[in-house]
């Protein structure tokens, strides 16, 4: 027996293509657990990137789900932003607070 297409089956399709199109070329780039909330904003504010919450599979002792913090943006630029907060979070680390 074959389906039956509804109203709502065809504007789901649609939000999903549009979601698609408005992901195209834009990367993410996740922050580990643990970050500093002050490393964060600086990442943003200094790339102006999107803050978007990405459903991760992490493997700690048994594979499970989380939701985990991410910045959006372009490749060029998600690159420089990784690059300074590791960058950030090295000098965080070795600090003597």
């Amino acid at each position: 027996m074959a389906k039956i297409l509804s109203l709502d089956d065809l504007i789901y399709n649609e939000e999903r293509e549009k979601e698609k199109k408005e992901l195209e070329g834009l990367y993410d780039l996740i922050i580990p657990p643990g970050t500093p909330s002050t490393i964060i904003y600086d990442v943003v504010e200094e790339f102006d990137l999107e803050p978007v919450n990405r459903e991760v599979t992490v493997n700690i002792v048994e594979s499970d789900k989380r939701e985990l913090l991410a910045l959006r943006g372009k490749l060029d630029i998600i690159r420089e932003a990784e690059k300074f907060l590791y960058e950030e979070l090295d000098a965080w680390v070795n600090s003597d607070y």
